[in-house]
């Protein structure tokens, strides 16, 4: 039966904490699966949180951590001290632990990392700490299987035997060279086929797809979807086997980079939750609103040299929201569209064909807009049909120049190794609000001559 959180269920675990009840809250909890368990941490206060990570097993917590939100799994690690947070890392991949232990201050980590009786398991945790968090080797975890390619079938049955019990899944086997040096994959079916004494380097499949430690985690995730991988291995300068990368870390780097995206391009400017700080809220969304702030000064500043066309032509006016959001919004498509192209690599050709392509396809929006438009305000509103074309060539004109903007802006950031997403949201909008509104009275200007 699937795992439903309810208000009885809270409740009862908040009066079992306040009584410190542990046995039966070690009946109600113990079966529970640790993804429900982070569920149940997020609903209670931080003292209640904190006791029931600290009365349960490490295996179990240490897994629930890492479905916290960061800001809640930062202030239950606050409440625990090195010696608690090291057990919980002792029972994490290392790629988790680091993630783990990278959110806290660096007095916090030496003191964390101090603590962890393997010392091989902190040595790796450190190795990792050296990488870029959004590259292969920020992003790898050290547990993996590897064989010898001059083991027999035999040797090589043992090692992976005593290798895998601290791989929480084997998605692959990798062989290498006496070097470490990454030679090719292992298949399990050729493995089990092989006679007993035949040697890995018989058997073993030499293509292998593998990225470096410096690979951006965007080339990582583009490489496993394209080829439809469920792992990686990760090599160093040398072509050495240092890790592997595993589908459920790619997906969690793709979640996360979708949502700093989506931020950005909605005018946060760094990566914040709904939980945050005012402070950290605000600091995240002031810029972007001085930003649009300042294009609305802008387009009220071209709205003032047109003042003679609100003695002339008032009714002008009416139209102006209508063709700033046609602006923003084609803008934001076009940029949106451009910004899935760069992400996966799909976006193919020069930029002048891209362009003219753009070209066609908003004059062919623009001219059914604008037929829709003037034909609504010369037999639905009552304007002359001077005064209907001038809104449907200004029209687009405006998607026209919004959707080369929306398309050009993002490609050119790409180009400079600027983050493309800054270009949608207030940037696009506030931009092509600005543009739209200029040329929209500097089209009525020359056909209606105010």
């Amino acid at each position: 039966m699937q795992f439903e959180l309810s208000d009885e269920l809270i409740e009862k675990i908040e009066f079992l904490v306040e009584q410190k009840n542990d046995e039966e809250l070690l009946l109600h909890l113990e079966e529970i699966h640790h993804a429900d368990i982070a569920e149940i941490l997020t609903e209670l206060d931080l003292e209640g949180a904190t006791y029931i990570v600290k009365l349960l097993d490490s295996e179990k917590t240490s897994e629930a951590l890492m479905e916290l939100e960061e800001g809640v799994r930062e202030r239950i690690l606050d409440n625990l001290s090195p010696q608690e947070i090291a057990l919980e890392l002792e029972e994490m991949d290392t790629d988790d632990a680091a993630d783990i232990i990278s959110e806290l201050s660096e007095d916090r980590q030496q003191q964390v990392i101090a603590q962890i009786v393997d010392e091989e398991h902190a040595d790796n945790i450190v190795e990792l700490l050296r990488y870029d968090e959004d590259s292969a080797g920020g992003l790898m975890a050290k547990e993996l299987v590897k064989v010898n390619e001059n083991w027999n079938v035999t040797n090589c049955m043992s090692e992976m035997r005593a290798q895998a019990e601290n791989v929480t899944r084997v998605h692959s086997i990798y062989v290498v060279d006496d070097k470490n040096k990454l030679k090719g994959r292992l298949s399990l079916k050729d493995l089990l086929t092989a006679p007993s004494k035949a040697n890995i380097s018989d058997v073993y499949i030499p293509k292998v797809d593998y990225v470096t430690v410096h690979t951006e985690g965007e080339e990582v995730a583009r490489i496993m979807q394209k080829y439809d991988l469920e792992a990686i291995p990760v090599v160093d300068e040398m072509n050495r086997l240092v890790g592997r990368i595993t589908i459920d870390d790619i997906v969690d780097f793709i979640k996360d980079e979708a949502e700093k995206d989506y931020q950005m391009a909605a005018g946060i400017s760094e990566d914040v939750e709904a939980d945050d700080s005012i402070w950290r809220l605000t600091r995240a969304r002031l810029p972007w609103l001085i930003l649009a702030l300042f294009g609305g000064f802008i387009s009220v500043s071209v709205l003032g040299t047109f003042d003679a066309a609100m003695q002339n032509h008032a009714a002008l006016f009416f139209f102006v929201p209508l063709i700033a959001a046609m602006a923003g919004n084609v803008g934001v498509q076009s940029s949106a569209i451009v910004l899935q192209g760069l992400a996966n690599k799909s976006l193919k050709g020069s930029l002048i064909n891209r362009l003219l392509k753009e070209i066609v396809l908003s004059l062919f929006n623009g001219v059914v807009l604008a037929v829709i438009l003037a034909i609504g305000g010369v037999f639905l509103l009552g304007f002359d049909l001077t005064f209907g074309l001038t809104i449907g060539i200004s029209l687009i004109s405006v998607i026209v120049i919004a959707s080369l903007i929306g398309t050009f802006v993002p490609i050119i950031l790409d180009k400079q190794g600027i983050d493309p997403a800054m270009a949608t949201g207030p940037f696009i909008t506030t931009s092509n609000d600005i543009c739209g509104i200029l040329i929209y009275f500097s089209i009525a200007k020359l056909i209606l001559g105010f």
